[in-house]
């Protein structure tokens, strides 16, 4: 490791047994110039758990499931998937995977029906089982009357629904999801709750990332709370909240005032 700073103080990461957690992260660092990003995070989700990843803007989540997904190459430390070393072994990691990631670009001049047809194509399926897989995967999303348009035509909701159903058509062992819960309407995200709890009550895994502390609270079974790089707390959720609302704990670990001062002149009615 020739980074300088922190990431060059760490300890070598550990190894993991193939029937440890479905994700072990050891000692995972990210520096992006003089910005240290990931501050050598250790973390384990437990199989088949709704685990939830909390932080503020700028924490490091989205950075580090970057890395632990095979988007982002670490600095220090590694990720492992079932076993199976992410950046070691790549292609038998992702095969466990199914990745909703945060802004990736879209193969968007295809259809709803192609892009999801294509990314089961990707993972191996036949092109009859990807294309039933992905008209299921539409209609369960509500996606029917947009399954011949271009996704570049897409709403941002419709958009998220359809990048979803990729990260399901080959029925992953593991979902990690970053905020797939934004810019969904009720109605769907509805819908998307009750398909992530019949995954997770058949045994899937589903990391989920979100800035919606009620929303996690309510579905996760564990919760982190990452800041600065760093994790916080980590456990089941009822232990790491300790009697309070999840959200009472985050602003308490994270720190920072939630009072408001000034802005009396929006306060100052008018004609």
């Amino acid at each position: 490791m020739n980074d300088p700073g922190v990431l060059a103080d760490l300890p070598a990461p550990q190894g993991v047994p193939t029937d440890g957690p479905a994700i072990a992260i050891r000692a995972l660092g990210k520096r992006f110039g003089d910005l240290i990003a990931v501050k050598g995070i250790d973390l384990d989700v437990p199989r088949g758990s709704f685990f939830g990843l909390v932080g503020p803007n700028g924490a490091g989540k989205t950075t580090t499931l970057s890395m632990v997904t095979g988007l982002l190459r670490p600095d220090h430390g590694k990720a492992f998937v079932l076993g199976r070393d992410v950046w070691a072994d790549p292609v038998a990691a992702k095969r466990l995977l199914g990745v909703l990631p945060d802004g990736l670009k879209l193969f968007d001049r295809l259809t709803g029906l192609q892009l999801i047809t294509y990314a089961g194509l990707l993972h191996g399926m036949s092109r009859d089982l990807a294309t039933s897989r992905a008209s299921e995967l539409i209609a369960a999303l509500g996606l029917s009357e947009a399954q011949g348009k271009l996704v570049v035509d897409y709403s941002a909701g419709m958009t998220k629904k359809a990048t979803l159903a990729c990260a399901l058509v080959h029925a992953p062992r593991v979902l990690v999801l970053d905020e797939p819960f934004e810019a969904v309407d009720p109605i769907s995200a509805a819908t998307i709750r009750r398909i992530l709890e019949d995954y997770v009550a058949a045994g899937g895994t589903v990391v989920l990332s979100s800035h919606v502390m009620d929303l996690v609270q309510r579905l996760c079974s564990h919760v982190a709370v990452i800041a600065d790089g760093q994790v916080l707390a980590v456990g089941q959720t009822d232990d790491v909240r300790g009697g309070r609302s999840l959200e009472e704990r985050f602003v308490e670990l994270v720190g920072g005032s939630t009072e408001v001062e000034g802005l009396s002149w929006l306060r100052t009615s008018s004609d």
